[in-house]
Parts: structure tokens; C-alpha cells; sequence
């Protein structure tokens, strides 16, 4: 296959369809931390693959793809260990964005959304853990899509923080991104595919450039005409800071229970970022953290009841455009926060989310979020399918 925007590890790996159903014909990449028979995972860095053995058997989001009709041609790059938002992975480079040459790509799903905007595959795997199937989808111009935390089986995935891990997916087209909901999650789509008020994040939107405010504007106004009710609202009442400070802290803590003993065993060598914050990590290893999950409780309980079956948040999915490759020091670090600030919020509550791809006025990409309770995933899902049709979206209008 030709790979001229880099988006994988490996090109050559292919499975061909197990079935018969409602993916026939279409082709998907999967990032490189799921399992496949006779194949070692590489989780984005050398040292995870040199000390690992190959899978005995496929992941089982990938068997059920298979088995629906769909083909796998490929395997996607992650950032290392897919500790990561940027796509920057300092052992393999950083894939190519087709809808911003000039940016980041996003991660740590980065490849599969490269794969995706470049047209090499109809959808891709990949996983999200505080953002890596959001963001990636938003500065790659892609509908992405975090499914309620542990609605999709994560059997046979890589994990990072497994309290937060979800398995997601990326397409150009929202039906298609349907399409593999439904498969992924064992649903129909569902009868009543509406949702009836629309809460604006006004603290998220708040996080979001000036200029990517004014861009999604028409289409926000456009999403309002389709619900019975809008309200504005606080998501985070003790500020989305004392959310991120909760998120992080279980993250990093759970991050650290999960590969400790792995990169004791094994001292791998980590590339910068990623190595700091793995350091970090390791210094929550003998905290208590029951004050953080009851406050992570509480969170969900509220989301819950404020969402219900009907309501869904509209927020953007990243402060702005992708940044300029290799942009660093205090203006990347300054970004990143105001992402993970973005990003926890469905990350804590388990909520699914799923990304709009919309134009800015620079020509950039530039993701808007729509975010339902728990376990209304399909809903959310063909809901998108259907408001879709009606928006002004410029990636639609393109292909």
C-alpha cells in the first residue's frame, strides 16, 4: 500500500473478513496496541514490542469487525505507550496530518486518524483514554468517536489507565462511524434516535480560542434548531481544574499500577514527554486516592442525572486548530492543559463523545463535541447520522 502520509507501522499486516453483514466492503486500520494473532503489539515504543510475545488470538473488537464483513488492512502508529495528544512519537516520527500538512497530527491515536483523512482505509481502531480518539479526529478533520467507558470489550488492548481506557473509532463518513457503533457496541439503531435539550458548556467554551468560537458559531446555532430546549451551563461548578486535578491524579496513579513492574523490570527508554510524565506517575504509587474516586462518583452521579436520556452537551473538542509540528516549550505545555481541561470531563464521567469535523477560517480543522449520558452511545450515534445531513460542514461538502 502507499503511505505517503506515514500513518503506519506496519502496512503489509492484513485479515481478511470472517463474514457476512453490514460492513461488507469496507476496509479499517487498527492502531498498535491491539492484538492480532501471531502479531506483537508495539504500543509506540521499541522496548513494549522487543519484550512481548505475539497474541495468541485477535482482540475481540477486531473479530466482531471481521465477522460483519469488514477487512483490516493495516496498523496504525500511537505516541508511546499512548502517553500522548500530539501524534510526536520520538522513536518512529510523527505521522503526516492530510488536512494540515504543516500541524500535528494529534494522538495518541494519530495514525488511525491520518490513515482515515488520507482515504488509505473507510475507518480505524484506536483508543481513548483522555482524549486520543478526540482529538486526533479533531485536527485531523474526521468524525471520532469515545463510546461510554466499558460499553466497547477492551479484551486483547494495550492498557494505560484502565478506569478511564475506552476502545473508539474514527471515519470520514458519520454513517459509517454508525455503522461501526452499532457493531462494536452489539446494538441496533435505536427507535427514538433524538435528544430533546442541548446544554452549552459555557466553562469548556470558555477554554476555546476566540477565533475557533467564531468559526463553529453557525454551526452551534444550526445544532440548537435541532432540540426542543437549550440551557447554559456550568459543567464543573468546583472549576473544570479541580476536575483535571481528580482525572490526572487517578490516571497518573492507575498508569503507574499498570506498567510499574514492567518498566522496573525492563528500565525502557522513553522518549521526552513521555518520560516525565511516567516519572510523574511513579511518584503517586503509595497515595490513597479514595477522596478522588468518591469525588469521581459524585461527578458521574451529577452527569447522570443533569443528562438523563435526552440531553446532550455541546462543547468544542479542542481549544483550537492543530498546532505547527514540533511547536514546544511553554506554548505547547499551555495547549495541552487546556485540552486535558476539554477532555476530562467525559474522561471522569465515562460519557461517551463524539467529534464534528468543521473548517476554521484559516482553511484548519477544528472539532465540535456533542457529549450524552451514559449508555446512550447509539442514540448519540444516529443522531449524528441524522443532523449531519443538515449541517453546513465543509469536509462533507468536499468528498
Amino acid at each position: 500500500m502507499s503511505d505517503p502520509y506515514g500513518a503506519f507501522c506496519n502496512d503489509l499486516l492484513q485479515l481478511d473478513a470472517l463474514g457476512s453483514g453490514t460492513l461488507n466492503g469496507l476496509t479499517f486500520a487498527v492502531k498498535d496496541v491491539f492484538d492480532i494473532k501471531g502479531y506483537v503489539a508495539g504500543a509506540g515504543s521499541p522496548d513494549w514490542k522487543r519484550t512481548h510475545v505475539a497474541a495468541e488470538r485477535d482482540a475481540d473488537a477486531i473479530g466482531l469487525l471481521l465477522r460483519q464483513g469488514a477487512k483490516m488492512i493495516g496498523v496504525t502508529h500511537s505516541d508511546e505507550l499512548m502517553f500522548g495528544l500530539n501524534g510526536e512519537n520520538y522513536h518512529y516520527g510523527t505521522p503526516l496530518n492530510p488536512m494540515a500538512e504543516r500541524h500535528i497530527p494529534g494522538g495518541s491515536s494519530s495514525g488511525s486518524a491520518v490513515a482515515v483523512a488520507a482515504g488509505l482505509v473507510d475507518f480505524a481502531l484506536g483508543t481513548d483514554t483522555a482524549g486520543s480518539i478526540r482529538i486526533p479526529a479533531s485536527y485531523c478533520g474526521q468524525y471520532g468517536f469515545r463510546p461510554s467507558h466499558g460499553s466497547v470489550s477492551e479484551r486483547g488492548v494495550v492498557p494505560l489507565a484502565p478506569m478511564f481506557d475506552t476502545v473508539g473509532w474514527i471515519a470520514k463518513q458519520p454513517s459509517v462511524l454508525m455503522e461501526v457503533g452499532m457493531v462494536l457496541l452489539k446494538s441496533e439503531p435505536p427507535a427514538d434516535s433524538g435528544f430533546r435539550k442541548l446544554f452549552v458548556a459555557e466553562d469548556m467554551m470558555a477554554l476555546a480560542d476566540g477565533t475557533c468560537l467564531a468559526a463553529l458559531s453557525p454551526a452551534i446555532g444550526q445544532i440548537k434548531s435541532f432540540v426542543n430546549g437549550t440551557e447554559t451551563f456550568t459543567v464543573a461548578e468546583e472549576g473544570l481544574e479541580e476536575w483535571m486535578r481528580v482525572f490526572r491524579t487517578l490516571q497518573g496513579w492507575e498508569i503507574w499500577q499498570t506498567h510499574r513492574a514492567w518498566i522496573q523490570r525492563e528500565q525502557p527508554r522513553f522518549g521526552p514527554g513521555t518520560e516525565e510524565r511516567f516519572q510523574w506517575s511513579s511518584t503517586l504509587q503509595d497515595i490513597e486516592v479514595q477522596e478522588e474516586l468518591r469525588i469521581r462518583e459524585q461527578i458521574k452521579e451529577r452527569m447522570r442525572e443533569l443528562l438523563k436520556d435526552d440531553g446532550v452537551i455541546l462543547a468544542p473538542t479542542a481549544p483550537g486548530t492543530p498546532p505547527l509540528r514540533n511547536t514546544r516549550g511553554q506554548l505547547m505545555e499551555e495547549r495541552r492543559q487546556r485540552t486535558l481541561l476539554l477532555g476530562c470531563v467525559a474522561g471522569l464521567a465515562g460519557l461517551p463523545q463524539v467529534n464534528l469535523p468543521f473548517v476554521g477560517k484559516d482553511g484548519l480543522p477544528i472539532g465540535l463535541s456533542l457529549i450524552a449520558g451514559p449508555g446512550q452511545d447509539a442514540r448519540l450515534l444516529k443522531w449524528v447520522e441524522t443532523i449531519t445531513t443538515q449541517l453546513d460542514l465543509d469536509y462533507k461538502r468536499e468528498e
